[in-house]
């Protein structure tokens, strides 16, 4: 099988169900997003060093790549069978937050993105991830989805925010609170 097709050399892509779109279509920013979250989490997931957190990441990872797959098709929908997001991946999520959510100091101001590259990369994630939320919104009020995409990628910022400070509190990092100037 060919990496290349040529098929999208003049500007437009197909979604599954077999509809050509261009490659500036909402549908494909949105999944294009996802699939950049990602690639984030992937990059997460190779700098850091803790068994239980890679084994989260991966989990997040198939997922993202399943609300990619829900995000590609088309209105006309398909006859593919395609996996689903289910309340489940959004209460294991909420499972890792609340265990994360124990060991960590109570938050009494905004925290500022930083404190060591780990925790950045975390951030970086979890920004690419309201992105991607804010696109599948825009989407939504266009066409038909299931909201479970929406509640999940609101969710998973949460988990990327927690993690960032779990990961601060792990990697001895300060966080720094933001004050704001009067």
């Amino acid at each position: 099988m060919k990496i290349y097709t040529k098929k999208g050399d003049k500007g437009q892509t197909g979604l599954i169900g077999g509809v050509r779109v261009s490659k500036n279509d909402l549908r494909i920013n949105a999944y294009g997003t996802v699939d950049e979250l990602n690639a984030h989490i992937g990059l997460l997931r190779d700098s850091i060093n803790n068994n239980e957190i890679e084994v989260q990441l991966l989990e997040i990872q198939d997922r993202l790549f399943t609300a990619g797959s829900l995000l590609a098709v088309g209105e006309k929908g398909t006859s593919m069978k395609l996996p689903e997001l289910i309340e489940s991946d959004i209460s294991i999520l909420e499972k890792w937050i609340d265990e994360m959510d124990q060991s960590l100091p109570e938050m009494k101001t905004f925290i500022l993105p930083g404190g060591h590259i780990i925790v950045s990369k975390c951030h970086i994630a979890r920004t690419v991830c309201r992105r991607a939320e804010r696109i599948i919104v825009e989407l939504s009020d266009r066409v038909i989805l299931d909201s479970i995409i929406l509640s999940y990628f609101n969710r998973l910022s949460d988990y990327l925010f927690t993690l960032s400070r779990k990961l601060s509190v792990d990697l001895n990092a300060k966080e720094t609170p933001w004050i704001p100037k009067s």
